[in-house]
């Protein structure tokens, strides 16, 4: 059961943990309510967990960019 939440948490986008840092909670009670909600409502959760993912990626991707802006010469 470790090495399952291990590999989940090393390989996930960092959704739960970038809400938690944000919202002050901790991040493992943000990943039990989007596992409870999700049961709930029989996974729509994931399509709002996955745009945040894809926000959260480009985020990291346009402030790379503006870090170096020596990097096309």
């Amino acid at each position: 059961m470790d090495k399952i939440r291990a590999f989940f948490e090393v390989h996930a986008f960092g959704v739960c943990t970038a809400l938690g840092e944000r919202l002050g909670i901790a991040t493992t009670r943000i990943r039990m309510w989007f596992i409870y909600i999700s049961f709930l409502t029989v996974g729509s959760p994931i399509i709002v967990y996955m745009i945040l993912a894809f926000w959260l990626n480009m985020k990291r991707y346009i402030t790379a960019a503006r870090r170096n802006p020596l990097r096309d010469l």
